[in-house]
């Protein structure tokens, strides 16, 4: 269905590409043809990814960045479009999680997911959208969770940012469309890769995503792939404002 020049010319930007699902999301793009931003708060992991998916002709641009300052958001939409003249792309996948009982949640913990995972991912989408804007075109795809749409007790702030995302990808829809900049959001389950697998062998853990599983799996990278390479490409112009769920089936019940 894709091959190495179905992304060609095209400049992504993808956060939280070093690891797990962002560098998984960030190789998909490269295989399309993408020329990359990889963005991460450190520069020695963006290095190593950039030299890793820098083949073939693709180039790759990596910036370290910490997404809950506008200043460093600033400068490296401002690096990226020096040296690509364009961002065609933004994937917002950089996030955390803090697992506790509500009544333990401190200020710190919920400033530090807020500014993240909402705050962080609206100012980046604000000054890559202005830059899309001036473009006329663009695709922002923003990694939301399941846990967005439903209710977690022991993530509480992480599913109040999700859910979070998921109106701000729908207002920004909304606002953009007439631009040509199509926002959407992905709500994935419980992915498995190499820096989960062995939580989610847990016993506890196991039986409770199988017990809200239809399809009885956990995912993978690759049950995102087709995704995220749709919501990029043209095949997605007349899609905006969605949130999609790639779950196994957990949000159907």
């Amino acid at each position: 269905m894709y091959n190495e020049s179905f992304l060609k010319g095209k400049v992504s930007l993808v956060t939280g590409a070093t690891k797990g699902l962002g560098y998984g999301k960030a190789a998909s793009l490269a295989e399309a043809g993408s020329d990359l931003v990889i963005v991460s708060r450190n520069q020695d992991d963006c290095d190593r990814v950039a030299s890793e998916l820098g083949q073939d002709g693709r180039k790759v641009l990596p910036v370290s960045a910490d997404l809950r300052s506008l200043s460093s958001i600033d400068d490296l939409v401002n690096r990226a479009t020096e040296q690509y003249g364009r961002i065609d792309v933004l994937v917002n996948n950089a996030g955390a999680a803090v697992t506790v009982p509500p009544e333990d949640i401190t200020e710190k913990d919920w400033d530090y997911i807020m500014d993240l995972n909402l705050k962080g991912a609206f100012f980046t989408c604000q000054a890559v959208g202005r830059q899309m804007m001036k473009q006329g075109s663009g695709k922002i795809i923003n990694i939301a969770s399941i846990f967005g749409l439903v209710g977690d007790p022991n993530i509480l702030s992480y599913c109040a940012s999700k859910g979070g995302l998921i109106m701000l990808t729908k207002s920004l829809a909304l606002a953009w469309a007439r631009h040509n900049i199509q926002v959407n959001a992905i709500a994935p389950a419980y992915i498995q890769t190499g820096m989960n697998k062995d939580i989610l062998k847990k016993e506890k853990v196991h039986k409770y995503i199988m017990k809200n599983t239809p399809a009885q799996r956990m995912g993978n990278i690759e049950d995102l792939t087709g995704m995220i390479l749709l919501l990029a490409s043209p095949g997605s112009d007349y899609i905006t404002g969605a949130a999609i769920a790639i779950d196994g089936g957990w949000t159907a019940h």
